[in-house]
């Protein structure tokens, strides 16, 4: 069966998994996972992309992330790269470290982000990492640490899990703590990482009673929410995909954008290439670059390579361009 395309957009809320190839371990002592969360967190900062929860196993991680300018799969790239290079060096070793595809899942925020960050912030006590939920707590390879205030991590957006218990943050750490600590009873959730229909409606029960009354819903492995959640997501997805087809039909490709840039600026389309920090330059080189990304679907990797710049100047000027195609209503196509 043809593997699906992994769903993105900029602000989805994704969760990761990646694992150890034949499920070796990943990560050896804490050097590894030390030099893993450093590079984590540069990433992070280049993308603003969000981190709400971790883990680290040493045969696999947990990673949940927000997106922002760069796409998951771009973000993911930069990262298991960097540190399949690292790993295989300091162990003098070759060939692939991860599975060949990780998962990532589209989360419906609202419904299940508070479950995710306790489930993925539980792995370390269930792998017996550590022998109970106090030391969870100071366990330095956990996000749950630092929302707990016990670890310092710049990187992880531990306001966004907090504020929702309120804004005292002592309150609001108890409380959260306490959630955790009654998730511990739960067990593992196979619904937040199984099969896309029964992870959509809420496991095998609820597949059930629906296939009772002869009723069914939209189901996707790539989506982690409810019917309605999941249809909406696929028909914006499929409208995206569309959407390139048709740009791809019209002969729409990285030159034809950048003379419909120069167009709308009234300059010389080589003016778009340009260097530079003037106001002109800088507009242009932005809509360049999110144009190509977010509509043709180039790769920043590619991008940044084109322009002779650095993935973190192509991700900012991507963002950049979003907001001045938004504010100036440009569209890449004139009507």
């Amino acid at each position: 069966m043809p593997r699906h395309a992994r769903i993105d957009a900029p602000g989805a809320v994704h969760h990761i998994i990646v694992r150890g190839i034949e499920r070796k371990k990943i990560f050896k002592d804490d050097a590894d996972r030390d030099w893993f969360l450093e590079r984590l967190g540069v990433i992070l900062g280049d993308t603003n992309t969000t981190c709400l929860a971790w883990a680290l196993v040493p045969n696999h991680f947990h990673l949940l992330l927000r997106s922002g300018t760069m796409s998951i799969s771009s973000v993911m790239r930069r990262l298991l790269t960097g540190y399949a290079i690292h790993f295989n060096q300091r162990y003098r070793r070759s060939g692939h470290l991860f599975q060949n595809r990780y998962k990532s899942i589209l989360c419906q925020e609202n419904t299940y982000l508070l479950e995710l960050v306790r489930y993925i912030h539980l792995n370390p006590l269930r792998a017996k990492l550590v022998p109970g939920y106090n030391a969870l707590e100071n366990h330095p390879f956990s996000g749950h640490s630092a929302i707990l205030g016990k670890v310092a991590r710049e990187w992880q957006d531990t306001q966004s899990v907090l504020s929702l218990y309120g804004t005292n943050v002592k309150s609001a750490r108890s409380q959260y703590s306490q959630y955790v600590q009654d998730g511990i009873a739960v067990g593992r959730r196979s619904d937040l990482t199984g099969g896309g229909l029964i992870r959509s409606l809420g496991g095998w029960q609820a597949v059930r009673e629906l296939r009772n009354g002869k009723a069914y819903q939209k189901g996707d492995e790539r989506i982690l929410g409810d019917g309605a959640f999941v249809e909406k997501t696929l028909q914006e997805s499929e409208e995206q995909m569309g959407k390139r087809l048709v740009l791809k039909a019209q002969g729409m490709d990285f030159n034809k954008v950048m003379e419909r840039v120069a167009a709308l600026l009234e300059i010389s389309a080589s003016d778009v290439m340009l260097k530079g920090k003037k106001r002109q330059t800088v507009t242009a080189r932005s809509l360049l670059c999110f144009w190509a990304s977010a509509e043709l679907g180039m790769s920043q990797a590619s991008l940044a390579r084109r322009l002779e710049l650095s993935q973190a100047a192509v991700s900012a000027a991507v963002e950049r361009g979003r907001k001045v195609a938004i504010e100036s209503s440009y569209a890449l196509l004139s009507e």
